[in-house]
């Protein structure tokens, strides 16, 4: 077997792993709810929460106050971009917050979330009833290609697209060889499917990873934010295929 031989039979099984990934853990909380809903989440013990709409704005909040700055927690409404922003004070005594926040759209949302010690997070709120209406129309009109790249650079972003579900599934990190890769986030439209996938290198050497070589058979697009990892160092790549073609078992 050539050198080359050698060193293509771990990336082909990494193509492969990368078809059947399905676990991931982004500080970022992607939920879907309907209209009257009840939200679960997490907000930050310590610092700040964002709660954005995707394809909405936030219109106002309702929650009962305790009377006491040192037993509450606060909600801010960002204006220009209808975006809330939670704080807790380091005094709050509940293990739970929760409130009622109502939408430009005239959809009303009750959350529900739990305080953990947690770097700043953000949550991001989709309404299938909103969706629906956007699903698969700028697919249509958009050439493959063209859908493919503004996938990636969407997932890069951490943006939304119309009539996209964005999902974080939960499990742990595979191997391949060195390399650690984890699946942190999915993307799925009308006929576009997009992962977010973490690389990690858990060996004493450097790795060189290239695009052809992460490619699933069957992508349309795979983008790596960093081609050469030293020993320790992490990387996300994103990959993008026909809605049922980048996440086979």
């Amino acid at each position: 077997m050539s050198p080359h031989s050698t060193r293509r039979a771990p990336m082909i099984a990494l193509a492969a792993s990368l078809l059947a990934l399905a676990s991931p853990a982004l500080a970022d909380q992607f939920k879907e709810s309907a209209d009257g809903g009840t939200i679960q989440c997490s907000v930050s013990a310590r610092e700040l929460t964002r709660f954005a709409l995707i394809g909405d704005q936030f219109a106002s909040v309702s929650k009962i106050s305790s009377g006491y700055p040192y037993n509450d927690f606060a909600v801010t409404h960002e204006p220009v971009r209808g975006d809330i922003y939670v704080s807790v004070p380091e005094t709050f005594a509940a293990a739970r917050i929760s409130f009622f926040a109502t939408t430009k759209a005239g959809y009303v949302y009750k959350f529900s979330c739990s305080i953990d010690r947690i770097e700043a997070a953000q949550v991001f709120i989709t309404n299938p009833a909103i969706a629906k209406g956007d699903a698969g129309a700028w697919e249509r009109q958009t050439s493959q290609e063209e859908a493919a790249v503004r996938l990636v650079q969407a997932m890069a972003a951490q943006q939304a697209l119309p009539g996209f579900e964005i999902s974080q599934p939960a499990a742990l990190p595979s191997r391949v060889g060195a390399l650690e890769v984890q699946l942190i986030a999915e993307y799925r439209g009308a006929a576009l499917a997009g992962k977010v996938v973490r690389l990690a290198n858990r060996g004493a050497k450097a790795l060189t990873l290239s695009e052809k070589d992460l490619a699933p058979t069957g992508a349309l697009a795979v983008s790596i934010a960093q081609g050469t990892l030293a020993p320790g160092a992490s990387t996300t790549a994103y990959l993008v295929g026909a809605n049922g073609e980048t996440s086979h078992d």
